[in-house]
């Protein structure tokens, strides 16, 4: 199989060319509604890893990850999984988690399901870096997101978001929808994990975009 051939293993495939087989332009509404997203794509994710290594000595993937961990049952995700959540590559997320457990933050384990993966989880100096980081990430997701918004509109960011991620991850296997066992492993964990929740830190969110099985979101 040629390379221009093959699939992009969950990345979706860019057709360019109408039923006509010329171009699809943008029309003045899609052109108008499509130039003010890639600056929020550009602008944004650079202001938000600007707060986080201001405030927190952390990259807003970094700080993904440690969030992604601090929702998890036990705080402990598959390698594979984690890097679903966390937006990543498996060998970016390798290479962040070597960094985090340099600073005490992550570990590494074998899976007790199933010795064949590795698990990352957090430990009780990751947890403190979370608690100690969120509220000034949120503060930033609210004031440049979040508050900007309508409760109206956030539902329907909500919805314009996942459509577009439907189409540039196909198959829904992005943040909060996992292969495997890692489905049933969230549902088994999550009475575990509103419990500890509700011991280890006051009931609070820290940031909802939507309706999330955790009551609290470090986002």
């Amino acid at each position: 199989m040629e390379p221009a051939d093959r699939p992009d293993q969950g990345t979706a495939q860019i057709r360019a060319a109408g039923a006509d087989g010329g171009p699809r332009w943008l029309t003045e509404d899609e052109h108008d509604a499509w130039i003010p997203l890639v600056g929020v794509l550009i602008k944004l994710p650079a202001a938000l890893d600007a707060q986080l290594q201001r405030d927190a000595g952390l990259s807003h993937f970094e700080y993904m990850v440690l969030s992604r961990l601090s929702e998890a049952p036990e705080r402990a995700l598959r390698m594979s999984d984690l890097a679903i959540l966390a937006n990543g590559s498996l060998s970016r997320l390798s290479h962040v988690v070597t960094r985090l457990e340099r600073r005490g933050w992550v570990r590494r384990e074998a899976c007790p399901g199933d010795g064949r993966y590795t698990n990352a989880a957090l430990t009780s100096e990751g947890w403190a870096k979370v608690e100690a980081t969120a509220p000034g990430h949120v503060a930033a997701v609210r004031q440049l997101v979040v508050d900007a918004l309508s409760p109206e509109q956030v539902g329907q960011l909500r919805d314009i978001a996942q459509s577009i991620m439907n189409r540039v991850v196909p198959g829904d296997d992005w943040l909060g929808s996992l292969p495997h066992s890692s489905r049933r492993l969230f549902a088994a964990g999550l009475a575990q994990r509103q419990l500890t929740c509700k011991m280890s830190l006051p009931r609070r969110t820290w940031c909802s975009p939507g309706p999330r099985p955790f009551p609290a979101r470090a986002v």
